[in-house]
């Protein structure tokens, strides 16, 4: 066992209360309990006995211990289930249990590791004292130690003077007449031999060897927990009866015998844990890669995920979907996207979760409300590509909507939606980073077994995130958001076959106790730049080919890339693009204003092989048929100079619907509107155009739907932000003075003495001991004036305008028009006080 560890006493008095053991720290100690408990400060307290107090508090307490890693926790379960206060030996034999019961090299680790466990109990103010009399705080105790409805989590059960607390004083002496004891003239010193005994292990063994073979069974069912279990009423088995009478179990209820602790520890030779874990568990590599390999595989990754922003946003910007009346996205829009980008529904709603989160989507809020692109898209397409992905992928890292939860419901049963509320977990954040901070710190190429992974973040915080997220698989939700994590990652182009890329470990960079929001942008400019190299260079050529189709050999220069998006399909991707021309994609370039000679000039201009004559056919001949027949309003009419057309379409039994009649020999008219009209002639296979009332053929261009400028969505903060260090210095210095103020010795001012000796004043109270002063409005005006004169240092009360009383240590400046303006030590700052909300004043004592 180590010599030396962490907070033994060494002959200074033994700190008494939590709040002693806090004055005894410096104050980086203090700042650093704010920092990892940032809940303590807010507000901040008035003195170290409030800060103590209020880390005591069981929202606080729960907050800390589940940010705690499994060997610290376990640490903390078994000083719970020790006797308080509990020694340093004491502890270390709970978790090794007696010699030889553990391998050598787990005792070694425990030994090595308690005291950083220790001392991270100490740092959270979870634990107190020296290493011979180590306390638990009072509330953490309470949560971690056993109650017949929560059995402790290290299956032990409550002790035996707990167990027996009912039981009458004639039982406990039949019990000590049963296992060989003298008898006792009361129940103190009977619970005394009998835990005595137990806490022999020669004895209990010598016990233990004439047990029945199935009350040993029992035993051996109850050693690990839970510790209860049940029996008959009336009369109990055989096995059951033989421990009953041994006081090796003992009746809780009618129905229910518990295994008492220490019986329990007896049995387990005695460890508090079946499986100590000091040491954190190390990812298992699965395979390793030539790190270029990983690199040039995420690189193209990210190059496909920026593809699929622009293909979904592209769409969205001309057939926008509508919200839903309770917020989010419909189902059938839903499925209608995954399958156009031809993804599965989970994936697709990751995207559109993604483009939510960085800005480049939202809602419109108009009447008829829908989802679409904002401006922000607009200056994002502009962007090189690393920029583009720079910016996508820390609003990831940073956001903290889960994509996953979608589909399963809330804790009123209520479905989550894409884009929808109830989908922020504030955990998000940090299990992302920290997931790729673990393949960070394998060798490059290195990619892990994802189990690995999981097991090393159970370690580092096994109660964060526990219970699984409504109506999700099940696992506790810290393990879901890592499996997401890693997934998503690949889909971003930060992993390459599971390995993290060279470029992506840019991202991480940053102080430990967590980046600010500037350094965190400079390091996804940083990984966006290490990205740049292995995108290929943009093109401004197709290749045509003679089946209708154009090949784009890369990604394609933005102007290129819309004209081309406008004439043609897209009919496959990959690492190179392939776009079909269809009558209807021509007529679409047409209906966006496009001549015949224009669409002639723009592939001749970008094709490197010549145009095919397949294609130039196609081209002529649909816009020789484009706006040969016009749809107006007359309703609606068809104008077409062709009357032999105008017979073919009122003979075809496909216009029965349009209820067409001829009003001339070049007019047809129908009573649907002129927009569904043209519809269904195309439908039919005509290219019919839109013709305004004077006549003019309309371009029927889709306008790309915008919304009003958004900001993107604040991410959710997993509990009170992390203090900056100015706050924390601010914060220890104040409840510094505050704690002064409140521990001081006080004693009456000179002026005032004099002045009482005079007979001017009342005879002085008895000393505050602590508490506010208590002097009436002229001793307190005298002694404010006199320490103005001396530059003494006063302790005062005072009540504020909402009647909360604090102390304060002041240096008064000036006293005038009925208020004292005073350095004020306790926030270190000069300030004015009126002099009616002072409820007293005491000279503070010592030099």
């Amino acid at each position: 066992m180590s010599t030396e560890h962490s907070g033994r006493s060494h002959g200074a008095a033994a700190p008494r209360t939590l709040a002693d053991d806090l004055r005894t720290r410096d104050d980086a100690a203090l700042a650093g309990l704010l920092r990892t408990r940032p809940d303590l400060l807010s507000p901040v307290p008035n003195d170290l006995t409030q800060l103590a107090t209020r880390a005591g508090t069981r929202a606080s307490v729960v907050r800390a211990v589940e940010r705690l890693d499994r060997f610290a926790l376990q640490t903390a379960e078994a000083i719970a289930v020790a006797p308080d206060p509990c020694t340093y030996e004491v502890l270390e034999a709970l978790l090794t249990g007696d010699p030889g019961t553990v391998d050598r090299e787990t005792a070694e680790a425990v030994a090595a590791e308690l005291p950083r466990a220790l001392r991270t109990l100490r740092e959270q103010a979870l634990l107190w004292g020296g290493e011979d009399r180590l306390h638990l705080v009072r509330t953490v105790r309470e949560l971690l130690s056993p109650t017949p409805s929560a059995p402790s989590p290290t299956g032990l059960g409550p002790t035996l003077a707990e167990a027996t607390a009912g039981m009458s004083p004639g039982r406990l002496q039949d019990i000590l007449a049963t296992v060989g004891l003298p008898a006792t003239h009361d129940p103190v010193s009977a619970l005394a031999g009998l835990v005595a005994l137990f806490a022999d292990r020669a004895r209990t063994e010598a016990l233990l060897e004439g047990a029945p073979v199935e009350s040993l069974a029992m035993l051996e069912k109850l050693r690990w927990g839970p510790p209860y279990g049940s029996v008959q009423t009336d009369s109990p088995s055989a096995p059951v009866t033989w421990l009953l009478d041994r006081g090796l179990l003992v009746r809780t209820a009618p129905r229910t015998v518990v295994l008492p602790r220490e019986v329990a520890l007896h049995l387990r030779a005695g460890r508090a844990h079946r499986e100590v874990e000091p040491l954190p568990p190390a990812p298992v590599v699965r395979r390793e890669y030539p790190p270029e390999t990983a690199d040039e595989t995420a690189a193209g990754q990210a190059l496909a995920a920026l593809g699929t922003l622009e293909d979904l946003l592209s769409s969205w910007e001309t057939e926008p979907p509508s919200v839903l009346r309770a917020g989010g996205l419909g189902v059938r829009d839903l499925k209608r996207t995954a399958t156009a980008l031809d993804l599965p529904e989970p994936t697709a709603v990751f995207w559109i979760e993604l483009a939510y989160a960085a800005g480049l989507l939202a809602s419109d809020n108009e009447p008829d409300e829908c989802y679409a692109p904002t401006p922000a898209y607009d200056e994002w397409l502009r962007l090189p590509a690393h920029e583009r992905w720079s910016h996508v992928v820390l609003r990831w890292l940073t956001g903290t909507r889960v994509p996953g939860l979608v589909g399963t419901r809330d804790a009123k049963g209520r479905g989550l939606a894409a884009l929808g509320q109830g989908l922020d977990r504030g955990l998000t954040a940090d299990v992302r980073r920290r997931t790729l901070e673990l393949l960070a710190g394998l060798a490059p190429g290195a990619a892990p077994a994802q189990q690995s992974v999981l097991a090393r973040l159970r370690w580092e915080r096994p109660l964060r995130g526990a219970g699984s997220a409504a109506g999700a698989a099940p696992g506790d939700l810290r393990t879901q958001l890592a499996e997401w994590a890693l997934h998503e990652a690949e889909l971003l182009g930060l992993t390459g076959r599971g390995a993290l890329a060279s470029y992506a470990r840019e991202l991480l960079a940053g102080k430990d106790d967590g980046p600010t929001e500037g350094e965190l942008e400079a390091a996804a400019s940083r990984a966006g730049d290490g990205l740049a190299p292995l995108l290929p260079e943009p093109v401004d050529h197709i290749l045509l080919q003679a089946d209708l189709t154009a090949v784009a050999p890369g990604p394609l220069v933005r102007p290129l890339a819309a004209m081309l998006g406008v004439l043609a399909d897209v009919e496959s991707k990959g690492g190179a693009t392939v776009y079909r021309f269809t009558p209807a994609s021509v007529r679409r370039g047409l209906d966006a204003g496009r001549t015949a000679s224009d669409i002639h000039a723009f592939l001749a201009a970008h094709s490197r092989t010549p145009v095919p004559q397949p294609l130039s056919y196609l081209v002529d001949d649909v816009a020789r048929r484009h706006g040969r027949m016009r749809v107006g309003a007359a309703s609606s009419y068809v104008r077409c100079d062709d009357d032999a057309l105008l017979t073919e379409i009122t003979a075809d039994k496909r216009s029965a619907a349009l209820q067409l009649r001829l009003l001339a020999p070049t007019v047809l008219a129908s009573a649907l509107p002129p927009d569904q009209l043209l519809l269904k002639l195309r439908e039919m296979g005509y290219a019919p155009a839109a013709e305004s009332a004077e006549g003019d053929v309309l371009i029927a261009r889709p306008d790309a739907h915008r919304t009003p400028p958004r900001t993107p969505p604040d991410p959710v903060p997993d509990g009170p932000p992390v203090p900056d260090a100015a706050l924390l210095n601010a914060a220890v210095r104040a409840v510094r003075a505050g704690d002064h103020a409140a521990t001081a010795e006080h004693r009456e001012h000179r002026s005032s003495r004099a002045a009482r000796q005079a007979g001017k004043l009342p005879k002085a109270p008895a000393d505050t001991g602590g508490t506010l002063p208590r002097t009436d409005s002229a001793e307190t005006i005298a002694t404010m004036r006199s320490a103005v004169e001396s530059g003494d240092a006063l302790w005062i009360g005072y009540v504020n305008a909402d009647g909360a009383a604090s102390q304060r240590v002041i240096a008064p400046v000036r006293v005038e028009g009925g208020f004292v303006t005073a350095y004020d030590h306790t926030a270190d700052e000069v300030r004015t006080y009126p002099l009616h909300r002072i409820t007293g004043v005491a000279e503070l004592a010592g030099p």
